[in-house]
């Protein structure tokens, strides 16, 4: 049997990780492996770190949870980027949390490289300070920066946080100190286990219409005007998702509803099938059925 390891001390830094790509089913069996192995979750999802953002990221409800604590929900205000450098700083508070209660951290969700972030380590070359071009550097976008990244180091820009400006000026800055961005060293930061969810394509795609009908039904365009109540601006609510994106377009008159709705289906289906891509290229994700396997592979990881 092959687990993912990482860390030098396995005993205290152990963690399951759940994969899934969206609608797969993964959140709630997450919550029925807590029950079975006296478990806490950490949602490593990049939208549900935020308020108010409860519909469109298919949030789980208190009675979901079926009383298990869940972490890094509700942390974060929609009107700020939240990146994945924040998002590993919570996550390991949440870890220190549950491993203090003597608990079993699961880490759960679809972001795969906030699960990355959480996993590992990168560490580059020691490059000093070049503070003329930070400077600089600093009085452009994120998203400026990253397009500059993207055409001088594709490789680096694909193992980046977009949004991060600090990490993207210090690529930007060894690259140009060094003549190129050098693939970095990765070093893990947990021992863990990775089970992945891999439902029948077909099935999946069912799930998916099926939760966006819901989502409509439950009141996605309310929320969607509570965040333009909230005076969100138009290009900020677009950034949170095209399940705000085009309730957003709707609300403005440029789509009608059924094209919302139809849209919303089509990117997520194609936003599952990226996920998939991404997940079968990790070699030693091992693929359970139900909880009960779920659980007897991580008995054997544990123990």
């Amino acid at each position: 049997m092959r687990f993912f390891t990482a860390g030098s001390k396995p005993r205290q830094q152990k963690i399951i990780v759940i994969i899934g790509p969206t609608a797969s089913g993964k959140s709630a069996f997450a919550v029925r492996l807590a029950k079975k192995i006296n478990g806490e979750i950490i949602s490593a999802d990049s939208r549900q770190v935020y308020q108010e953002l409860n519909i469109g990221t298919a949030k789980m409800t208190t009675k979901e949870m079926r009383g298990i604590k869940h972490y890094c929900l509700d942390i974060a205000n929609p009107k700020k980027t939240f990146t994945a450098a924040d998002f590993r700083q919570a996550a390991d508070k949440a870890i220190e949390h549950i491993r203090a209660k003597e608990k079993i951290p699961i880490m759960v969700g679809g972001t795969g490289f906030y699960i990355d972030t959480v996993l590992y380590r990168a560490t580059g070359p020691d490059v000093p300070p070049d503070w003329k071009l930070r400077k600089k550097l600093e009085k452009e976008s994120a998203e400026t920066l990253f397009m500059r990244l993207k055409k001088l180091a594709p490789r680096r820009a694909k193992n980046i946080d977009p949004h991060n400006k600090r990490r993207l000026i210090r690529a930007l800055e060894i690259a140009k100190a060094l003549g190129k961005v050098p693939t970095l060293k990765i070093e893990p930061r947990y021992e863990a286990i990775i089970i992945g969810l891999n439902p029948p394509m077909e099935a999946l795609k069912k799930r998916i219409s099926r939760r966006v009908d819901i989502m409509i039904r439950k009141g996605l365009l309310k929320e969607t005007k509570n965040l333009i109540a909230q005076k969100i601006p138009r290009r900020r609510i677009a950034e949170l998702g095209f399940e705000y994106r085009y309730p957003l377009l709707y609300l403005e008159g440029k789509i009608s509803r059924d094209e919302m709705r139809e849209r919303i289906k089509t990117e997520t289906w194609h936003y599952a099938k990226r996920q998939m891509t991404y997940i079968k290229k990790i070699t030693n994700v091992l693929w359970a059925i139900s909880a009960t396997e779920a659980k007897e592979l991580v008995d054997d990881f544990l123990h």
